[in-house]
């Protein structure tokens, strides 16, 4: 890669791993409706304006019922999880749970009609990811409850099948109206629930900062430096940093809020990684030339939102 790939690469890998330090920290000052809301609201002022320049936004109109799946299942329904699992939940332990989402991903191609072969490698993976996110949910291991473990889950769930509608049905629109249409009606959506719980008085300033990182820095800011880094780099080498987010978060959460580290965490992390790598390997025949370009590329191809914690 270039030394701007480069650069944009090691930004994204942060930027992406921080949300779950800065939602741990938001959820202690103002109620999940409104952590989502600032989040979503701030984005799209940011990215509309830049998708409506760009003349990009007329061309959605006639994809609004797939936009409007694809918002719920990637945005409206994770990020409220998500939100939610936090309040009794690490951060470094969502972002490791999240870490599952590229296992999910192949699991569901497969269901859906993805014909590609499972290779005793991939099944390996398959597999090896599983146990980590067992482990993760262990008695031992779980600083929550099961339940927020549920809710985490359910966000990877999410953000596994929003790139297999983005890849299906969205595939000929830009990533970044797209994205701030999505940012856009969730914020409609989550409207009424953050006026009825909007804080009685104002937050402190660690959530607040929180809230504008988030918006500004983890959203906005982070799609448009993904997008460029998509076009520096191409997809297969962008989507790289689903590997790389997971230890950023850990390390946020166990060097700035405190949070422990247990022989169980550091297991799971190598199991869910290993598993991610290798269940996301092309099943294409090694020696073939698609399969040797396949080999460079994880086997979904990701959607506009789908590397967003």
């Amino acid at each position: 890669m270039s030394r701007r790939g480069w650069v944009l690469f090691a930004a994204m890998s942060v930027i992406w791993g921080v949300p779950y330090l800065l939602i741990k920290v938001a959820d202690g000052g103002v109620s999940v409706p409104v952590l989502v809301f600032a989040r979503v609201a701030g984005a799209a002022v940011v990215l509309l304006p830049i998708a409506v320049h760009r003349g990009q936004i007329g061309g959605l109109r006639r994809h609004w019922r797939w936009l409007a799946v694809f918002a719920c299942v990637e945005i409206i329904l994770p990020w409220l999880f998500l939100s939610a699992a936090e309040k009794r939940l690490s951060s470094s332990m969502s972002g490791l749970l999240i870490a599952s989402v590229p296992i999910i991903g192949v699991a569901l191609a497969r269901l859906t009609g993805d014909r590609e072969r499972l290779t005793p490698l991939r099944w390996t993976g398959l597999l090896g990811g599983l146990a980590g996110v067992a482990l993760l949910a262990g008695p031992r291991a779980v600083h929550g409850d099961l339940g927020s473990v549920a809710l985490v889950m359910l966000t990877a769930v999410g953000y596994a099948i929003g790139p297999l509608i983005a890849s299906r049905k969205l595939t000929d629109l830009p990533g970044l109206a797209v994205t701030a249409v999505c940012l856009g009606f969730a914020a409609v959506v989550y409207a009424p629930a953050a006026a009825l719980t909007w804080p009685r008085s104002v937050p402190s300033a660690a959530v607040l900062a929180s809230l504008a990182g988030l918006a500004l820095i983890c959203t906005a800011l982070a799609f448009v430096l993904f997008f460029m880094l998509i076009a520096e780099v191409g997809p297969a080498r962008a989507t790289v940093i689903t590997y790389v987010n997971p230890a950023v978060a850990v390390a946020l959460g166990v060097g700035v809020l405190g949070e422990p580290l247990t022989p169980e965490i550091i297991a799971a992390f190598g199991l869910i990684l290993a598993g991610s790598v290798l269940a996301t390997r092309s099943g294409q025949p090694a020696g073939s030339e698609a399969g040797e370009v396949a080999q460079a590329q994880p086997s979904a191809a990701p959607g506009p939102l789908s590397k967003a914690p």
